[in-house]
């Protein structure tokens, strides 16, 4: 690769994760003879300004952060012939996961250094780019306890949270319009419009999710008793659980999602919009490196 890769990292990424393995990706990038130039963001606006001038200089960006930074920089590029690299380096990493893109910092550089280009969609959520996964109800206020949690490392802020978040839920009523042509209203916990399979570290909402396919698959968990909410959510990690007759999945372009009360929907780990918004995928908007 000839030309210079700009690697934005976000030093505080997965508890210091990131800053942690810099080093090590350094080392890999300079001994699979990438050149590089690095960039440490003070925020995900400081990336977004990091990844245009990127683009602009006709530079090849690869992030060292969690999904947060990904969407961020992946909205940058997006419609352009900007190529995006992931480097996993937050708590959940879940793009990086369904990607098939390692830990280990030599093994992930070595995929940046072959270069092999997908082309991959994007979700956005009312003009706001994601790369996972958004969802808003139940998973609305796990987020925000796994964000405001500080003593709780690694992907098990994620284990923490949802029986936090469980002790005070009421179920919500959603509505939602598909493509403009089904209207579908139910009670219950969530609602997911999947550009991914995998959110969480690691728990598989929508299992037959591709980036690919110029849909987003839409995971509707319905009213069912608290009980066996709980026996059925370790199914997630295999994405067994939309076996339940809880869950249901359909697939569409365009999703307008509404609720009963106020809930911020998350994505990529971060909040991205207030209900009532509306769910669109970006088909074939992205370049990334992947595994070969």
């Amino acid at each position: 690769m000839a030309t210079p890769v700009a690697l934005i990292v976000n030093p505080a990424a997965g508890g210091g994760r990131a800053a942690a393995v810099l080093p090590d990706v350094e080392a890999a990038l300079a001994a699979a003879d990438v050149p590089f130039h690095t960039e440490l963001t003070t925020d995900l606006e400081h990336a977004r300004a990091l990844a245009r001038a990127a683009l602009a200089a006709g530079e090849p960006v690869a992030t060292l952060g969690g999904d947060g930074l990904v969407g961020c920089v992946a909205g940058v590029l997006a419609d352009t012939d900007g190529v995006l690299g992931v480097l996993p380096g937050g708590r959940g990493n879940d793009f990086a996961r369904v990607l098939e893109i390692p830990k280990d910092p030599a093994a992930a550089c070595a995929i940046i250094a072959a270069g092999h280009v997908r082309r991959l969609d994007l979700g956005d959520v009312d003009g706001r780019p994601f790369v996972g996964i958004a969802s808003a109800g139940f998973d609305s206020e796990c987020n925000r306890i796994a964000n405001e949690t500080t003593f709780v490392k690694g992907n098990l802020v994620y284990a923490y949270s949802v029986p936090r978040a469980l002790l005070e839920w009421k179920p919500a009523r959603f509505e939602l319009d598909l493509d403009g042509r089904e209207r579908i209203t139910y009670s219950g916990y969530s609602v997911a419009c999947a550009n991914s399979s995998a959110y969480g570290g690691g728990m598989y909402v929508a299992p037959d999710a591709e980036l690919d396919d110029g849909e987003l698959d839409v995971v509707m968990t319905g009213r069912s008793p608290r009980r066996r909410f709980v026996l059925e959510l370790p199914k997630v990690f295999k994405g067994t659980h939309v076996d339940s007759p809880a869950v249901h999945i359909m697939r569409a372009r365009e999703i307008r999602v509404s609720a009963d009360r106020p809930f911020t929907m998350y994505a990529d780990g971060d909040p991205i919009g207030d209900l009532p918004v509306t769910v669109r995928v970006r088909a074939a908007a992205l370049n990334v490196l992947s595994p070969a």
